[in-house]
């Protein structure tokens, strides 16, 4: 799926766009698998937006942008189950981490036309430290993306500079890393953006009148444990290729609150 010299792209500058993962099929039964996600979660008391607050916005404008952005989607629709573990993702992730892949956790990412929220540039590592940090997210595009609605921008290379210090632990500072200093990643329907923990990313506001759906799954090498208990969510662990050279006992009590 990639060569040796995405590979090394990938290396030096933190992410890779890799075309075409998903067909067109796929990327439709994914978007009903999202229509329906969203269409559930409008009837219970857990809908929300998940817009991010901050000064990198002022308040008049940051009140009128949404954002939908719910986790652990294989658990609502099986589609994302298969997209997660599917032959060319999974043919990606050894190369870019090796052998042995374990899911982190996925979420959905889904910008309105008009007034779909920005993501200012961060890092994902104060979410969830890893010792090694191996850990990467896989952008899934289920429509076409670009800077009108509200496409991915990285810094390349950033993940060299390790962790940065955030602001409130969610974004780095906007005047010294304004989204400008980022280069767009527009991508079609299908094409997935894979991206280290430590790359700076982030997005701009939905202005157009296109929907921007992503998803996201965040995978790691099960080797690389975590440096602090955090972001640990139900069910996390699931193998995507190879072995968890780590044995365990994995236990839940299953959901807590159920409407």
């Amino acid at each position: 799926m990639i060569s040796e010299q995405d590979v090394e792209f990938y290396s030096e500058n933190g992410y890779l766009l890799v075309r075409n993962v998903f067909n067109e099929d796929e990327i439709s039964e994914m978007r009903k698998a999202l229509d329906g996600i969203l269409d559930r979660a409008s009837r219970t008391r857990f809908d929300r937006s998940a817009t991010w607050q901050g000064d990198y916005l002022p308040k008049e404008e940051l009140r009128k942008l949404v954002l939908k952005g719910f986790h652990d989607v294989q658990y609502h629709d099986s589609t994302f189950l298969r997209a997660l573990a599917h032959p060319n993702m999974r043919s990606v992730l050894r190369r870019l981490i090796g052998e042995n892949v374990q899911l982190h956790h996925s979420k959905m990412l889904v910008k309105p036309p008009e007034k779909g929220a920005a993501f200012p540039l961060h890092q994902d590592y104060p979410y969830f430290p890893h010792a090694r940090h191996s850990m990467l997210a896989a952008s899934v595009h289920l429509d076409d993306s670009d800077m009108e609605n509200g496409c991915l921008c990285v810094i390349p290379g950033s993940h060299k500079l390790g962790p940065l210090p955030h602001v409130g632990s969610y974004y780095l500072d906007h005047h010294e890393y304004p989204l400008s200093k980022a280069t767009p990643c527009p991508a079609r329907a299908g094409d997935v953006l894979f991206f280290n923990y430590l790359t700076i990313h982030g997005s701009d506001i939905n202005r157009s009148t296109r929907v921007r759906r992503n998803v996201l799954f965040q995978y790691r090498d099960p080797a690389d444990l975590p440096t602090e208990l955090v972001h640990v969510n139900w069910g996390q662990g699931l193998m995507v290729c190879g072995q968890n050279p780590i044995f365990r006992e994995y236990r839940t009590n299953g959901p807590s609150d159920i409407e």
